[in-house]
């Protein structure tokens, strides 16, 4: 007796009699259709925390102000909290995705609340919203910096500004240096992770899985720009410890995914002699350090010790980098 089901290429269910047709000629439209009331809640979110970075600029409550004092105007300084929301959404919209992607791949639960195609849809949908809004949080990080580089011409400002944001090492002060190239790499990383899916059938069912992977790579590099360089959880308070504490179901789902994959090929199982064995105690070690990770995530949040700065009694009054001159 045979299966009234089929699987196709990426390993979803296809019923009888229907094909599914190639990716990137329908399903990237498509996606994008189903994407616009995801990118219009990502949107309304995004104006809901400009909304409360500019009250607490305004109120002089902000940790931005703590961090660098003069940003004590948010009438002068709105591209870079419009850059900081964009930031925090993006961020959001991240975590969402990923989240959706590990419970996909891993061991499926017994009740849904949806259907399984309807959480493969947002989570591609999603992943199409997080790179939007992360290249629009670059875009707004340039666009402050053009407004700020006043000692140099219009076409000097518009390449300090882009080289500043978008080419890796070129940003050379403090916490940037080493902050602004781990964002640049989490962007540069999760538009061709993103997009591949949608040409999967020319590259290979195979050879997208394991790209695929590195995704987590993309969320890891974006929490640690975080971390390095959002003002608004600099300091070692309940701000940065939440960051934290939302990183601890990420890291479960990730051990559960890869003790107990959906796919049946990735399974551990029993180390096997000869070419084999490095590949296993490869997978092996990972397993290991993915629990290693959740036991330091819980140490963090209990003990509060998570990396913060000390809120100064008298915080330094530096701009973000010298201006450009002739």
């Amino acid at each position: 007796m045979t299966s009234d089901v089929r699987s196709d290429e990426d390993g979803a269910v296809v019923p009888p009699g229907r094909q599914r047709l190639p990716g990137d000629r329908v399903a990237l439209r498509g996606d994008l259709r189903s994407a616009l009331p995801d990118a219009t809640a990502a949107v309304a979110v995004t104006v809901l925390v400009f909304a409360l970075l500019w009250a607490r600029m305004d109120s002089g409550a902000s940790d931005t102000v703590a961090v660098m004092p003069f940003m004590d105007d948010p009438g002068t300084y709105w591209m870079y909290l419009l850059s900081q929301a964009f930031g925090w959404s993006a961020l959001l919209w991240a975590w969402g995705t990923v989240m959706l992607g590990l419970l996909l791949s891993g061991p499926r639960p017994a009740r849904l609340p949806v259907c399984r195609q309807v959480l493969e849809r947002w989570h591609r949908t999603t992943s199409l919203t997080t790179m939007a809004l992360m290249f629009a949080h670059a875009l707004m990080f340039a666009a402050e910096l053009v407004r700020y580089e006043t000692k140099v011409d219009w076409a000097e400002r518009l390449w300090v500004a882009f080289a500043d944001s978008f080419v890796p090492g070129w940003y050379d002060s403090g916490t940037g240096e080493i902050a602004i190239p781990l964002g640049q790499g989490a962007l540069y990383l999760a538009v061709p992770l993103g997009l591949l899916f949608y040409v999967r059938h020319r590259i290979g069912a195979n050879t997208w899985r394991r790209l695929h992977r590195f995704v987590i790579v993309v969320y890891v590099l974006s929490v640690w720009h975080t971390l390095l360089y959002g003002t608004n959880v600099w300091y070692g308070e309940w701000p940065r410890t939440v960051l934290w504490l939302l990183q601890l179901p990420v890291a479960v789902l990730l051990l559960l995914r890869l003790l107990r994959p959906a796919r049946r090929a990735e399974r551990l199982g029993p180390p096997s002699g000869g070419a084999g064995r490095p590949g296993w105690w490869l997978r092996a070690a990972g397993r290991v350090a993915v629990g290693a990770v959740v036991v330091g995530l819980v140490v963090v949040v209990v003990s509060g010790r998570d990396g913060g700065r000390d809120r100064p009694t008298h915080p330094p009054a530096t701009a973000p980098h010298a201006q450009e001159t002739d």
